[in-house]
């Protein structure tokens, strides 16, 4: 790799960084982040990729032109990209199209980082990941991605959005008991325990719920159904990462042939929901204030049905 290439590579990483919040956060570095920011913004009218419909969504929201959308069949593309070249679905981008595509920014969601980010650089791409595991990332990847595409007045719009709403949202909520809540993310044949770290279980603490799995870093994590029922949940919530039938089908058929199921209280209490799956998904999104709206109705009656 030459002495350019590896700038480049450190330049793209130092940007990946930025976009996904690992920097550090206290207002005596925050000019500096954006001082940093602003000397990416030399493009005009850049050429940008999302990897991911939630990325989408926000460049919509940004007013940002796309020259490349993912591949879904699950969530609708905005009528404004119908008809853009697709890349590939977001956990496996097809790099070689996109090279052919030469983008100055593409974008993705930090969870698939790990994943991506070796690819990208490889291919020598401008890169960016947006921090989609909770809410307040989300916006504070809006605010970055303002300063870098030249969109500062869209995203202080939205942000200004987002905070009303919430100061409006826990107003109305403050007299609210917190309820102890255990939240399950499923796939056809299996599920996992969605911690405070996952988008769905942030929104558990967000809507005034105490998420009773809790964790530094890990948003998903495997437990047993004995550790869960110590933890008594008063109100149990189930998702799906996919294919929200076929999920929900496996959530009724394992609560009703596994036994252990019956001694919770939440079970004995008709305490148990199905979640909307593209309300509670695996990425935040713009429809985070309706699936608040949801918990809140759950959380204040007690989960009456």
């Amino acid at each position: 790799m030459n002495k350019k290439m590896r700038f480049l590579s450190m330049f793209l990483c130092l940007v990946a960084c930025l976009l996904g919040g690992c920097v550090n956060q206290h207002p005596e570095g925050s000019k500096d982040k954006v001082q940093d920011l602003r000397q990416v913004t030399k493009i005009k009218n850049p050429k940008v990729i999302a990897t991911s419909m939630a990325t989408v969504y926000i460049l919509e929201k940004l007013n940002v032109d796309l020259i490349g959308v993912p591949d879904s069949k699950v969530d609708k593309l905005p009528d404004r990209y119908k008809g853009k070249p697709t890349v590939g679905m977001a956990m496996a981008p097809e790099i070689e199209k996109i090279e052919t595509m030469n983008p100055d920014w593409i974008f993705s969601p930090v969870s698939l980082v790990s994943d991506l980010e070796p690819k990208y650089e490889n291919a020598g791409l401008r890169f960016g990941f947006l921090n989609l595991n909770n809410i307040p990332g989300m916006y504070k990847s809006i605010e970055d991605m303002g300063v870098i595409l030249d969109r500062e007045k869209e995203a202080k719009a939205l942000i200004d959005e987002y905070q009303a709403f919430m100061k409006d949202y826990k107003e109305k909520h403050k007299n609210m008991k917190k309820k102890k809540v255990l939240v399950l993310m499923g796939l056809p044949g299996s599920y996992v325990v969605a911690t405070d770290k996952s988008y769905v279980g942030s929104l558990v603490e967000l809507a005034g719920g105490e998420n009773i799995y809790k964790s530094d870093k890990d948003q998903f994590i495997n437990v047993t159904t004995e550790d869960m029922l110590k933890k008594n949940p008063e109100i149990i919530l189930r998702t799906a990462h996919a294919l929200p039938d076929e999920v929900k089908e496996m959530f009724f058929k394992e609560f009703k042939t596994n036994q252990i199921w019956s001694k919770f209280d939440a079970v004995k209490n008709d305490k148990v929901y199905d979640l909307d799956y593209k309300k509670f998904g695996m990425s935040a999104k713009f429809t985070y204030p309706k699936a608040l709206q949801d918990l809140g109705k759950i959380f204040e009656t007690g989960g009456d049905k």
